[in-house]
């Protein structure tokens, strides 16, 4: 009985407020509402503008960096662990793996904004 009622409270409910959403937003409607392209840009203009893949290589470069230091910050807790020689060594292993990934990238001039 009580999963019949609470299935048919939220049947309605769920139906109540869809015809609030339908219905609410046509009482008060305007130009700028009813302009299919709200957010202000022009139709006529093409829709691809050129952009520089530099920085989204930039922002993935800085993505893989971030998450290696946040993997890094769980670091002074892990050292209370019983086995802290294999401990240290696989931290002092992921930091050289990130210094050696940011000197590849840096060679690489993966972090320089010029072409």
């Amino acid at each position: 009985m009580n999963l019949m009622l609470a299935l048919m409270i939220n049947t309605l409910l769920t139906l109540s407020l869809m015809i609030i959403m339908l219905w609410l937003p046509q009482l008060n409607s305007y130009a700028e509402k009813t302009n299919p392209y709200e957010c202000g840009f022009d139709p006529l203009n093409p829709a691809r503008i050129p952009f520089s893949m530099k920085f989204f290589l930039v922002a993935i470069t800085f993505l893989l960096f971030d998450l290696e230091i946040a993997l890094l910050l769980s670091l002074p807790w892990a050292l209370q662990t019983a086995n802290l020689p294999m401990m240290t060594k696989s931290s002092m292993a992921f930091i050289i793996i990130l210094i050696l990934s940011l000197a590849y990238e840096w060679t690489q001039k993966g972090l320089d904004w010029t072409e």
